[in-house]
C-alpha cells in the first residue's frame, strides 16, 4: 500500500472532518475538536491544517451561500476525498498493527519502572 503522511493533528482535523460531514467548516471544525478533545485550536493552526490537506488532496472544499452573520462572506466547506479516505485507513490500520506488535508484558504497570 502506498505511504500517506498524516500528522496527528491532521488526523484529528480530518476524522473531525468526518464526523460533521456536510457541516464541516473551519468554526464548526474548531468547536468540535475542542469539545471532543478537551484541546483548545487556533484559528491560524486549523486553517494551515486545512490547506495542507487539501493540497495534498486528501480534502476538497466549496464555498457556502453567502450570509448576513458573516458580512456577505461564504462559508468553505470541507469534505474527504477518496485519496484522503484511503491515507485514514492507512493511518488507522498503521497503529492497530503497532498496538497489536507491543508486547502485554510492555504495558502491564507490574513490569515497567
Amino acid at each position: 500500500m502506498k505511504k500517506y503522511q498524516l500528522g496527528e493533528f491532521e488526523e484529528v482535523v480530518m476524522l473531525t472532518v468526518g464526523i460533521l460531514y456536510n457541516d464541516a467548516y473551519g468554526v464548526s471544525v474548531k468547536k468540535e475538536i475542542e469539545q471532543r478533545l478537551s484541546r483548545k485550536v487556533s484559528v491560524g493552526a486549523l486553517q494551515s491544517a486545512l490547506k495542507r490537506l487539501e493540497d495534498k488532496g486528501y480534502l476538497k472544499s466549496h464555498e457556502g451561500e453567502a450570509t448576513q452573520e458573516r458580512a456577505g462572506r461564504p462559508k468553505r466547506y470541507f469534505v474527504i476525498t477518496a485519496l484522503g479516505k484511503r491515507a485514514l485507513e492507512y493511518t488507522k490500520t498503521t497503529r492497530e498493527n503497532l498496538w497489536k506488535a507491543i508486547p502485554e508484558i510492555a504495558l502491564n504497570p507490574r513490569f515497567t519502572g
